[in-house]
């Protein structure tokens, strides 16, 4: 099995540890000290060693940081994680409602002029830092470079990732790897550049058509790249993660520790993403006077455009991830049946998730899963990033709702799905919930728009249905997947703040929610990759795209009031079950085949 149900924090270690900080930040002569979830890499997973925030605070959400002060210690989460920051953490540690309250802001108020905030430079992009020293104009308050203090104090702290890289084949990806260095490198010399920066691992990995396993549920390998404009790339990684990969005579495999000193050779300019290279490596370069040019990291919009090949991988991967889907909803079914029937019978999220985790395996094609399985009943579903534990284990009950967000790692694609299904039946204020939810992905679903329309465009079609409600949720409407690399990928994204127009080849997540904390949680997910989508007769001669679904699994129509949906909305609904139908009945055994008939039935 790969998910672990251990609780891998306590809320008891934090203040304990937050005293010895404390400590080390006044023998060190600064009053406070940025504690991040990132790693040196910049990407959104961390392997354990980098756990620090995590170490800390007790806090496991992807996202977050903690600023330490002699006095009080501000734990900054988004909307998807306050539920989450309030259990996991001591008293100590004080959440803070994050973007809404920025932590220049939050810092003026509670430093006095003078006072001095110490952080690791690797750890953070020259973005974050230029926001927080512009916010901290005029205040007195300064900002220090300094050794991580975490480190030090972290005893016990696991070594660095050392799993071996593979090669990844050329016909899943589409497109040999020294085509795609010579592409980087012509994208580099139109723009006048010499070189450029990659940290993040699953730019290196897609560039150089290579997988690995240094972090958990991402098939990467860590390491930096330097990708220079005649095609040839420097990678620094340790040597023996790559024995018997064959990388292509225009790569230099080189040990982690000549990336600083290389850096210092360059001649520039050379291209930096602000957003995602650590501030550590800008500063080396401006400490040798090499010319840099702020760009976006190069392989982030031809990594996100999938080739025709990673396009067909991915549907063969979500029909066999739709097979395992149907078999565990199957079951499910009748352990609820069984709830209902008798309280005697037991049922859990752990048992849940095991046994989602079982129908993936027995495809023969899972590699791992592609992040934590989340199963949520109840109120546990209001936490939108939960993950069940042995201490938070919950016994379902009759009238719960269950909400599963899953997904596996396949060698031809990366799958994301979320279904809430119903233990026996629900109140009417979940069931109307529920039907707003599923309007809003129906309708981001059947969406066409022109060319160069943004996934901020799109965002407010998922929410509509449920703002008329007065309703709303804290997490973007949808997220990039990528091609058996991260199942969260930018830069395309189904949110208010993304400005980045929609292409085809683009997969996303259409993945809409409700949540009543203390109560139940709702979320239905489908991915969708761009396309083609022309104009109906009459309309306007210009590009059209839409989406083609890739998921293939019911959606639970006890949960619907039909009553709600438009005569659009309900075709949607039926021919999407009728072509599930379709394409999984052939994979499953026939008590499957049964049951998904009948879950698929017109509404």
């Amino acid at each position: 099995m790969f998910q672990s149900y251990t609780a891998t924090t306590r809320p008891e270690d934090g203040p304990p540890r937050l005293r010895a900080l404390r400590s080390a930040l006044q023998n060190q002569g600064v009053d406070g000290f940025i504690i991040p979830r990132a790693d040196a890499h910049q990407g959104e997973y961390v392997a354990p060693c980098d756990e620090r925030l995590a170490w800390l605070t007790g806090f496991t959400g992807s996202a977050g940081f903690c600023i330490v002060l002699p006095d009080r210690a501000g734990l900054f989460v988004d909307g998807r994680y306050r539920v989450q920051a309030r259990l996991q953490c001591a008293p100590d540690f004080t959440p803070v409602n994050w973007p809404e309250t920025k932590p220049a802001v939050w810092l003026q108020d509670a430093l006095p002029a003078g006072g001095i905030v110490g952080f690791d430079s690797w750890l953070h992009t020259p973005d974050e830092i230029d926001a927080l020293e512009q916010g901290l104009k005029g205040s007195g308050i300064s900002l220090q470079r300094m050794e991580n203090q975490i480190d030090a104090l972290w005893a016990d702290r696991p070594a660095r990732p050392a799993a071996p890289a593979r090669a990844y084949p050329e016909d899943l990806a589409g497109a040999d790897a020294s085509a795609k260095r010579q592409r980087l490198g012509a994208t580099l010399c139109d723009a006048d550049q010499r070189a450029t920066i990659l940290t993040q691992p699953d730019s290196i990995c897609w560039l150089l058509n290579i997988r690995g396993g240094d972090l958990p549920r991402l098939p990467v390998m860590q390491g930096f790249a330097i990708v220079h404009d005649d095609g040839r790339v420097d990678l620094f990684a340790p040597p023996e993660k790559l024995d018997g990969v064959d990388l292509g005579s225009g790569v230099q495999l080189r040990p982690f520790e000549a990336f600083e000193p290389a850096l210092r050779t360059l001649s520039g300019p050379v291209r930096l993403d602000k957003g995602s290279v650590p501030l550590r490596v800008l500063d080396i370069l401006r400490d040798n006077n090499v010319p840099t040019s702020f760009m976006q990291d190069p392989c982030l919009l031809p990594k996100a455009c999938k080739t025709q090949a990673e396009l067909a991988g991915a549907r063969a991967a979500h029909l066999r991830d739709g097979a395992a889907m149907v078999e565990f909803l199957c079951w499910l079914d009748a352990q609820a049946a069984k709830l209902v029937a008798s309280r005697d019978h037991v049922l859990t999220e752990i048992d849940i998730a095991r046994h989602l985790e079982s129908c993936r395996h027995d495809t023969g094609a899972l590699q791992d899963l592609s992040f934590d399985t989340i199963a949520g009943s109840g109120p546990n579903g209001a936490i939108v990033h939960y993950r069940v534990t042995e201490d938070s284990n919950r016994r379902l009950i009759p009238g719960d709702l269950m909400l599963v967000d899953s997904g596996g790692q396949y060698l031809d694609g990366t799958t994301d799905i979320t279904r809430t299904i119903a233990i026996g039946p629900v109140g009417q204020l979940e069931a109307e919930c529920f039907t707003r939810v599923l309007q809003g992905m129906i309708a981001i679903s059947r969406a066409r728009f022109p060319r160069g329309v943004a996934g901020g465009h799109l965002d407010a079609l998922a929410r509509y249905p449920l703002w008329l409600a007065g309703l709303d949720y804290d997490h973007g409407t949808g997220h990039g997947v990528g091609a058996f690399l991260s199942v969260h990928e930018g830069p395309q994204r189904l949110s208010r703040i993304s400005q980045v127009p929609l292409a085809e080849g683009m997969i996303l997540s259409n993945e809409p929610g409700y949540y009543r904390e203390g109560a139940f949680g709702i979320r239905i997910e489908n991915l969708v990759s761009v396309r083609m989508d022309p104009a109906p007769a009459g309309g306007d001669a210009r590009d059209w795209l839409g989406f083609e679904t890739l998921t293939l699994a019911p959606i639970d129509t006890r949960l619907v009031m039909t009553d709600m949906l438009s005569t659009d909305e309900r075709a949607w609904l039926n021919h999407y079950h009728e072509r599930v139908v379709t394409l999984l009945s052939p994979l499953l055994r026939e008590h499957a085949r049964s049951w998904l008939a009948a879950a698929c039935s017109p509404v």
